[in-house]
């Protein structure tokens, strides 16, 4: 099943895009599509509220686990600055390489758009974002409401202080006991996933069946400029990791790129990272990288370093600006890629 998956995700895809479009061909009008495209959308809502389900319980086994099984405090404290200290610097590279393509390339100019009052009146917090809130937000009041909410960060801000505490106290029978646990709950968790999973094929093609449906054909190409562009810029910042994991795997990073290949289709097809998430912890540790690393490091990555999302930040920000005919200059486009190295955590 493991190896047959990616084929049937990509399939998924196909059949998605084909019904979709049979769909609105047969629709009487905008309505009867709506209506033809929620039947669709069941699939894709069910395997992502699936996904969610496993989310917050296998970020805090993984992690947890993680960092109690950590040999030393050196260890941790090693391990974790250089993770740190690396999605500082990618955060940093996928924005600014976000903002230098959306300005060699301009997908936005031309389209001349005008901001009517909707547009304007968005009901939007603006004053909401400052450096207190941002900070104060990142430490939850209680582990069972960032559960309730899948809020990552809180999640993975709990799960580093309890991990903590566990690896402090490993050589007490009691909490040696209690890692056991945990990391039987780790294992539970990815058999759980493995199960979810294989929804996969039916929450993609329900995704893009649904959106076909609405839009028809022409949404592939209605927005291609942008997309093409955000692309082209999202293959610079691929090939920029790629060769720093060539610096530290060589040849082996080929073998990396194979191994997360079935979640990388995942996230694209659904649109969500989450979903990606569960599978990625399988192929990491498959892959050969120890387990104590990946429940450790990924889970961070996904509150830090979401580096596709970053760039789409930056890039989108401006585009936006060039469909309307903002210019903005590059002291604004600097002050923004601050911004958004804070607001894009978590």
């Amino acid at each position: 099943m493991k190896t047959r998956l990616t084929l049937y995700i990509a399939l998924g895809m196909l059949l998605g895009v084909a019904a979709g479009a049979i769909s609105h061909g047969l629709a009487a009008d905008a309505e009867a599509a709506k209506s033809i495209a929620s039947w669709y959308s069941i699939l894709t809502d069910v395997f992502l509220r699936l996904v969610k389900m496993v989310i917050a319980p296998l970020v805090f086994a993984t992690l947890v686990s993680g960092l109690a099984g950590m040999r030393s405090d050196r260890d941790i404290g090693r391990i974790g600055v250089r993770s740190i200290a690396w999605f500082a610097c990618a955060s940093f590279v996928s924005l600014a390489l976000g903002l230098l393509f959306v300005n060699l390339l301009q997908p936005g100019t031309g389209l001349h758009l005008v901001a009517g009052n909707a547009a304007v009146n968005t009901g939007l917090n603006t004053a909401g974002l400052n450096v207190k809130d941002a900070i104060t937000k990142i430490f939850p009041t209680s582990l069972l409401d960032a559960m309730v909410r899948n809020d990552i960060l809180e999640i993975v801000v709990f799960s580093v202080f309890f991990g903590l505490s566990l690896n402090a106290l490993r050589n007490v029978p009691a909490v040696a006991a209690l890692i056991t646990l945990v990391e039987a709950l780790t294992h539970a968790m990815l058999r759980l996933t493995n199960y979810v999973m294989r929804a996969a094929p039916l929450g993609v093609f329900g995704a893009l069946a649904s959106a076909v449906t609405i839009k028809g054909v022409g949404l592939l190409a209605t927005y291609g400029k942008l997309v093409a562009s955000f692309y082209v810029g999202l293959a610079a910042l691929g090939v920029v990791l790629v060769a720093v994991g060539y610096l530290f795997l060589g040849k082996g990073v080929g073998a990396l790129l194979r191994a997360i290949r079935e979640p990388a289709m995942l996230a694209f097809s659904t649109a969500s990272s989450e979903a990606a998430f569960p599978r990625l912890t399988e192929k990491l540790e498959a892959f050969g990288i120890d387990k104590k690393i990946v429940g450790f490091t990924l889970p961070l990555g996904y509150a830090f370093n979401l580096d596709g999302s970053m760039m789409y930040q930056s890039f989108a920000a401006v585009f936006i600006a060039q469909a309307f005919g903002i210019d903005m200059s590059l002291g604004q486009q600097a002050t923004m890629l601050l911004v958004l190295m804070l607001s894009s955590k978590g």
